[in-house]
């Protein structure tokens, strides 16, 4: 077995490149013959002085005799090791299969393939995860995905880079540099696709990040139809959702992204904002946008792309409920459900009705007409909502005051603040980091003889009336749906505000968040291959629950990635070697997943080789 390196000329073109071929010599009818095992591309990484070597290695592979250090106890680079191990797998894989002959070891009576093999020779190699991209893989056929990629163009590389990235950030989410990591050396699913992404130029999954984002339009509405159609969802409700991502490390961005407020208190790192319109938990359109981008602004635009019905129900958090926006959503024949924006707390619960949450919590309602009669509004008041605020407030509050007490004890010490121009300017800091609750202070700094140094300060809470700390879990409901009663009204929102607590989930699951790219036009790709593996985590989710299991997808993947598909090496009592590839046995709640599904539970099949 030798590596040979071959000059040929394109026919097309003219122009002249190097191949190189993995080759064995054979006699044959008395004469040597050259014949080739393996074509190794023309970007073969592995330098000449290393050829010898790295065909020993594959050799001993091939025969389960690999060792770790050569005969002079040096061992070969990782990079040349790592090709070893994946040459000598192709090898296997194109001649998996092949069955034992009869007069070769086996032994008769036995049933099946029995052989006799060399137990302690025993060897198991190059384990890869299966379980999560089997998974994967059945929600992508499921939607017709490779269909359809092949309808809108994609070659057959692209299609592979393309399922690969999918699948990647669904099982392993990261940066398109760790799925390229992934894929070569953790998972499976080349396996499974009959793709070898060792030999993947990690620039493919970049460009063809760049293709997926250019037919955005076309993906995203066929996954939308097809889910339709398995589910038979009525698209009649349409949840309007925004989240910022930002970049981490030294992005050269736009200037226009730089700016917005980022939930992770990441205002050190370039933003983005990602705005999703779903349907039953499901994305119907998504867009990309700035990260100063007003969030007010983009709703137009996204409803109109999204030709959804007359008289669809339209959800959205405080943040985009303007009154212009619901004035545009009533003229276009919309219904909408929104938080108000409303700040009023001081609500008489008297006359409201109190029923049960799904937590066994009271929940007191009170649904307030307007006086035109086009609107209601519906304030609530749970429990849980109440202890929550309270804790929040009372946090708040504490780190306040201690950071007044600061202030203070430091006037009798030396080295520290005493100017009153200076005790200011760090009270308004602690006011802003307080999220409001410093309004509940009336706070005096008592001046010295000098009249420019301080000699004392003084606070005292005075709560605010209608606010966060007098009026604690009070939150109200607006909708021009007039006919709903309290209990209709607060039973929709919850629903879709379970969904919505989905989709949040998935944000840390799916690695929505920080971007590892330096190329702007990249993360915008980067975050659609996000919503794409969304969409096929809500099938499998959707099509689970249908059968009793409701975990989250952080729990189902952990579940499956347990199983995996290793080489099991023999040697036989005739000298060859037993080479058996095939998954690891699903242990139960694997099984009952697959099963719930109606997925292959030995992902892969069985390889038999003897070499």
């Amino acid at each position: 077995m030798f590596i040979r390196r071959t000059q040929t000329r394109s026919t097309a073109t003219g122009e002249s490149y190097v191949t190189y071929r993995l080759v064995r010599s054979e006699r044959r009818a008395g004469k040597v013959r050259q014949r080739t095992l393996l074509n190794l591309g023309r970007h073969f990484p592995v330098a000449q002085a290393h050829w010898s070597a790295l065909c020993a290695r594959i050799e001993q592979r091939l025969s389960g005799q690999a060792a770790l250090f050569d005969e002079e106890g040096k061992g070969l680079p990782l990079a040349v090791e790592r090709q070893a191990e994946r040459i000598a797998a192709r090898l296997l894989a194109e001649q998996g299969g092949t069955p034992a002959p009869a007069d070769a070891g086996g032994v008769p009576g036995g049933g099946g393939d029995v052989q006799s093999v060399d137990v302690d020779s025993l060897s198991l190699v190059r384990p890869r995860s299966v379980g999560v991209e089997q998974l994967a893989l059945w929600a992508l056929r499921q939607a017709g995905l490779e269909e359809q990629l092949q309808a809108l163009g994609l070659t057959g590389p692209q299609r592979a880079a393309a399922l690969g990235l999918i699948v990647a950030r669904m099982a392993a989410p990261g940066s398109e540099r760790a799925t390229y990591q992934w894929l070569a050396r953790r998972s499976g699913l080349g396996e499974l696709l009959e793709v070898d992404f060792e030999a993947m130029s990690p620039m493919q999954l970049y460009r063809t990040s760049d293709i997926l984002l250019r037919h955005r339009a076309a993906l995203e509405g066929h996954l939308f139809a097809r889910v339709s159609d398995l589910f038979a969802l009525a698209p009649t409700i349409t949840l309007y959702d925004l989240t910022n991502t930002y970049f981490e490390g030294e992005a050269p961005v736009n200037p226009a992204a730089r700016h917005g407020h980022s939930k992770e208190r990441r205002s050190d790192c370039p933003l983005l904002t990602l705005r999703c319109a779903r349907c039953c938990g499901f994305v119907r359109r998504s867009r990309v946008f700035a990260g100063n981008a007003a969030e007010a602004q983009t709703l137009q635009g996204m409803l109109t792309g999204l030709a959804a019905p007359a008289g669809a129900l339209v959800v959205m958090d405080r943040g985009v409920a303007t009154e212009a926006n619901l004035a545009w959503l009533a003229e276009q024949g919309y219904r909408y459900l929104v938080v108000s924006r409303e700040r009023r707390r001081a609500v008489d619960f008297k006359e409201a009705i109190t029923l049960d949450n799904a937590g066994g919590q009271a929940v007191e309602l009170l649904k307030v007409p307007s006086a035109d009669g086009q609107e209601v509004r519906l304030y609530c008041r749970s429990e849980g909502r109440v202890r929550k605020e309270q804790a929040i407030a009372g946090r708040l509050m504490d780190r306040f005051e201690a950071g007044l007490d600061k202030l203070a004890t430091g006037l009798s010490r030396r080295g520290t603040t005493k100017r009153i121009d200076k005790l200011w300017e760090r009270i308004g800091r602690l006011k802003e980091k307080s999220r409001g609750l410093g309004q509940h202070y009336h706070i005096e700094v008592i001046a010295g003889d000098s009249g420019e140094r301080a000699r004392a300060i003084h606070w005292q809470r005075l709560p605010v009336k209608g606010s966060l700390v007098t009026e604690p879990g009070v939150y109200c409901l607006r909708s021009n749906e007039t006919g709903w009663d309290e209990k209709t009204m607060w039973r929709t929102y919850i629903m879709l505000t379970d969904l919505e607590a989905v989709f949040r989930s998935l944000k840390s699951e799916l690695g929505l968040r920080p971007i590892f790219h330096h190329k702007e036009e990249r993360a915008e790709g980067h975050l659609f291959i996000t919503v794409l593996a969304y969409q096929f985590v809500q099938l499998i989710r959707h099509c689970l629950a249908a059968h009793g299991i409701c975990e989250r997808w952080s729990t189902l993947r952990d579940t499956l990635a347990g199983q995996c598909r290793v080489t099991a090496t023999f040697n036989r009592g005739d000298g060859r070697t037993l080479h058996v590839r095939k998954a690891t046995r699903a242990e139960p709640d694997q099984a009952r997943i697959y099963q719930a599904l109606g997925a292959d539970p030995a992902p892969g099949g069985v390889q038999k080789t003897i070499v």
